[in-house]
């Protein structure tokens, strides 16, 4: 149900340490080690997914899941809520998609932008 080499496996086993932000028997929420926002943390499913296309219609729930959750974990590490406040969600898929971890993840960015 892991992949042997799985960097996000190996965080959900406890193998390697992680600032948790929740986790349930389904999913995990983490900081991002390298974020790219003042909030910045991933969610993954505990089932080893590499990718988004790899998801079947047995996973619908899961990832029903992991969507109505995101909202209530952004809100809860610091994101301003309602229309003025937000948090963007982001999942690369794939070599060009950006995918640099095959274990699929959610990126949840929120905080203050700067610029644009």
């Amino acid at each position: 149900m892991s992949g042997d080499n799985c960097i996000f496996c190996k965080i959900i086993e406890g193998k390697i340490p992680s600032k948790k932000v929740y986790e349930d028997d389904e999913i995990l929420a983490f900081h991002d080690i390298n974020p790219s926002a003042p909030i910045h943390f991933l969610v993954i499913p505990k089932k080893h997914l590499p990718m988004l296309s790899d998801a079947s219609s047995e996973d619908t729930q899961l990832l029903g899941k992991i969507m109505l959750k995101i909202p209530e974990l952004a809100i809860q590490e610091g994101a301003n809520p309602g229309q003025a406040g937000g948090f963007k969600v982001l999942m690369n898929n794939g070599a060009e998609g950006g995918q640099e971890v095959y274990h699929m993840h959610l990126h949840v960015l929120a905080g203050k932008r700067v610029g644009n």
